[in-house]
């Protein structure tokens, strides 16, 4: 009878080991800002969605029933709704006759918590029916971590 060589069972040296713990480092050192910038984008694009209610019925009560801006930028009245805050919003935002403040959670980076803001202005055109908000030079328009260029009145 022939006898079958036994083969040794090898691991892995630790050359191979520390390759791919370094591997697996620079990946994460990449990926974690990454990761952050993300969600710090997808707060200040809630906080926007979010106020959008409100906008709307700023704009109606303004252009539809009051024609002014005196009694249109009270909470609670005139069909504008209350915001309260969210995981989107940190604070009630504060409304003013064609000006609207809020702040979002998203913040300026992942060292600097302060909250990205944003102002947004009511903008009409003559003899137009629509009614547009623009956030101008808001902290919120933040490329890497907030609104991009062209999202969201930026």
């Amino acid at each position: 009878m022939k006898s079958i060589p036994k083969r040794l069972q090898r691991g892995f040296t630790l050359i191979e080991l520390m390759i791919v713990v370094a591997i697996i480092g620079i990946l994460a050192a990449i990926a974690i800002p990454q990761y952050s910038d993300y969600t710090s984008r997808t707060r200040a694009a809630g906080a926007r969605a979010e106020i959008e209610s409100t906008l709307k019925s700023m704009s109606l009560c303004v252009q539809g029933e009051n024609g002014v801006w005196d009694n249109c930028s009270t909470t609670g009245s005139n069909g504008i709704p209350v915001v309260a805050t969210t995981k989107f919003m940190a604070a009630i935002p504060a409304l003013s006759a064609g000006q609207v403040i809020f702040t979002s959670t998203a913040t300026i980076s992942t060292s600097d918590t302060t909250q990205l803001v944003g102002t947004l202005t009511a903008t009409t055109v003559t003899n137009q029916a629509n009614m547009g908000w623009t956030l101008g030079t808001s902290t919120i328009c933040d490329g890497n971590r907030g609104l991009k260029t062209g999202a969201g009145g930026c």
